[in-house]
């Protein structure tokens, strides 16, 4: 596949850095809100406030290295690593509330057009990364 044109890249890749960042923030913001409902379908051992609160927190950090790192560093390494990430996440998610794919605003079904995003950049980024202009 031939490289992306430069603007189309950044609009998809600022794009995504965008959910990576409002998605680490807002899970802190809905630490004991949202973000821990999430958890409810966890084992009631695993489902403690501070075994919440530190997954919770992992992955909100999880999101926001990636973000960054997109933002600062582009590149394959850094899509593959989202899409691993997001992949995992999903994975995650469909065990602990299964019902998320049904949900009306798409948690999860989100994730298949950023899987496909991702997997274009990938495939449009050439394997020396462009490592001097974001």
């Amino acid at each position: 596949m031939s490289p992306l044109p430069r603007a189309t890249e950044r609009l998809l890749r600022w794009s995504l850095i965008a959910v990576w960042l409002i998605t680490a923030a807002v899970s802190v913001w809905e630490l004991h809100g949202q973000s821990r409902d999430l958890l409810a379908g966890l084992p009631a051992a695993w489902n403690t406030s501070g075994v919440a609160t530190a997954l919770i927190l992992a992955g909100a950090a999880a999101d926001a290295a990636l973000g960054v790192w997109m933002a600062w560093r582009p590149g394959r390494v850094a899509y593959a690593a989202a899409l691993l990430l997001m992949a995992a996440m999903t994975v995650l998610a469909t065990v602990i509330q299964p019902d998320l794919w049904l949900h009306p605003l798409g948690p999860l079904t989100k994730n298949l057009p950023i899987a496909a995003i991702l997997w274009v950049l990938l495939q449009g980024t050439p394997l020396a990364a462009r490592m001097s202009k974001p």
